[in-house]
C-alpha cells in the first residue's frame, strides 16, 4: 500500500522526522526553580513512546524575569540545561525529535497558574514568599487590571533580551534538543512588539509593520546565527490577533516571508493572546481552525507550516497533509487524552504493522496479541494440536 502522507518522513535541514505528527508544547506549571523533574520525564516520554515524530517540551523561559509564574520551566542556568538533558535523551532514544519552545512573557509575568485565572500575584502571594515582579514590554501597558506596569524597554533592554534568547539557544544545544522554536505568539514579548495595541513606540521599533517587526527579526537573526546550521528553527505566530483584526493574516504572511529569508524553517500557526487569555476566541473553534492560515502562508511564501487546533481524527490529519495544506500537524490536548494517538492513527489509516511505532517491549507483545486475534477471532476455536 502507499504510505499515508501523515507517516511519510520529513527532512528539515539535516534532521529527518519519522512522521508528520508533532506533540505541541503544553505548559504544565510543575517545575521547581525552573528545572524539569520526574513529571516532565513521564509526561513527555510517553508521547515519544507513542510514536510521534516530534515531541515539544513546553514553553521554556529564557530568564527568571521572563517567566509567567514561579512554576514555569527555564533554560537560563546550566543546572536547568542538565535537567532537560535527561528528558531529551529519553525522547530521542524512542525515535522522536526533541524540541524546545523558547519564550519570554514580556508584560504577561508574575501571575498564578491558568486554573487560577492567570491572576496577577498580589499581597497574599508576597506574604507566602512569592512576591510579584515587573516585566518588560515595548510600551508601559499592563496586560490586565491589577497587574504591574511593565518597564518600557530601552535599547539596552532590547539587546539584552535578544542576548538571553541566544544564550538559551546555546543551552538548548547542550541540553540535547534537535529543534528550537521561538515563541512569537499568544501575546508574549515578540507579539507585543508586533501589535499596535501593545506597541506605541515612536522609535525604530514601533510605527509601521516594518518597525514593529524589527525586534523579532533581529532576535531571529541572532538565534539563527547561534543555532547550528544543520538543525531546524521554528517560529510560532499568532496568525490573527487583536480587536477588529488589528493583526491580520496578511501581516503574518509578510512576517513569514521575512522569517523565511532569515533561516526559519517552519512557521507554527496559532492565533490570539494579545488581549485576554490564550483561549481568546479570535477565530471560531472548529476542527482544524488554524489550517487555513497555514495553507495560505505556505502557498504565499513557500515556508513549511505546522497547524494546531482541534486536530483529533487520523483521517482529518491525513487530509491536511495529503492535500498540502500544511507540512506538520500538531496535537496537544488530544495527546493528553491518548498518548498513543500516532499508533492508533497508523492503524486507522491502514499501515500494516502500526505497532512498530512503539518500543519493542510493547510492540512485540501487542503484535502477538493481534496475531492471536487473527487466529481465533471469536475466542472459541480449539487451539491447534
Amino acid at each position: 500500500m502507499t504510505t499515508p502522507a501523515l507517516f511519510t518522513p520529513l527532512t528539515l535541514r539535516e534532521l529527518t522526522l519519522r512522521n508528520r505528527i508533532v506533540v505541541s508544547p503544553m505548559s504544565q506549571y510543575s517545575s521547581v526553580e525552573g528545572a524539569p523533574g520526574d513529571w516532565h520525564l513521564v509526561h513527555l516520554g510517553k508521547f515519544a513512546m507513542g510514536g510521534a515524530g516530534v515531541v515539544f517540551c513546553e514553553e521554556t523561559s529564557v530568564s527568571e524575569r521572563s517567566r509567567k509564574t514561579y512554576d514555569c520551566p527555564g533554560i537560563y542556568t546550566d543546572a536547568q540545561a542538565k535537567a532537560w538533558r535527561r528528558v531529551t535523551d529519553f525522547i530521542r532514544g524512542q525515535g522522536a525529535a526533541a524540541a524546545i519552545q523558547l519564550g519570554h512573557a514580556g508584560r504577561k509575568v508574575a501571575t498564578r497558574a491558568p486554573w487560577d485565572g492567570f491572576a496577577p500575584l498580589g499581597e497574599a502571594d508576597a506574604a507566602a514568599g512569592r512576591p510579584p515582579w515587573s516585566g518588560l514590554a515595548p510600551s508601559p501597558i499592563p496586560f490586565k487590571p491589577g497587574a504591574m506596569v511593565p518597564k518600557e524597554m530601552d535599547a539596552d533592554d532590547i539587546h539584552h533580551v535578544i542576548a538571553l534568547h541566544v544564550e538559551a539557544a546555546k543551552r538548548s544545544l547542550d541540553a540535547g534538543f534537535d529543534i528550537v522554536e521561538i515563541h512569537g505568539a499568544h501575546g508574549y514579548i515578540i507579539q507585543q512588539f508586533l501589535s499596535p495595541i501593545t506597541n506605541h513606540r515612536t522609535d525604530g521599533y514601533g510605527g509601521d509593520i516594518q518597525g514593529r517587526m524589527r525586534f523579532g527579526l533581529e532576535l531571529i537573526e541572532a538565534v539563527r546565527a547561534a543555532w547550528p546550521a544543520d538543525r531546524p528553527l521554528f517560529f510560532r505566530a499568532s496568525c490573527v490577533d487583536g480587536r477588529g483584526g488589528i493583526w491580520s493574516l496578511e501581516d503574518t504572511t509578510v512576517l513569514a516571508g521575512e522569517l523565511k529569508a532569515r533561516g526559519v524553517d517552519v512557521l507554527d500557526c496559532s492565533s490570539g493572546g494579545i488581549e485576554g487569555p490564550l483561549t481568546l476566541h479570535v477565530v471560531p473553534r472548529v476542527p482544524g481552525y488554524h489550517v487555513p492560515f497555514a495553507e495560505h502562508i505556505g502557498r504565499e511564501t513557500g515556508i513549511a507550516t505546522m497547524a494546531v487546533g482541534l486536530i483529533t481524527d487520523p483521517h482529518q490529519a491525513e487530509g491536511y497533509v495529503a492535500e498540502g495544506r500544511c507540512d506538520l500537524v500538531a496535537l496537544a490536548r488530544e495527546m493528553m487524552w491518548d498518548p498513543n494517538w500516532p499508533v492508533h492513527a497508523a492503524a486507522a489509516l491502514g499501515l500494516p504493522q502500526p505497532h512498530e511505532l512503539l518500543p519493542r517491549p510493547y510492540a512485540w507483545w501487542l503484535q502477538k496479541r493481534e496475531d492471536t486475534r487473527r487466529l481465533y477471532p471469536t475466542g472459541l476455536e480449539t487451539p491447534p494440536a
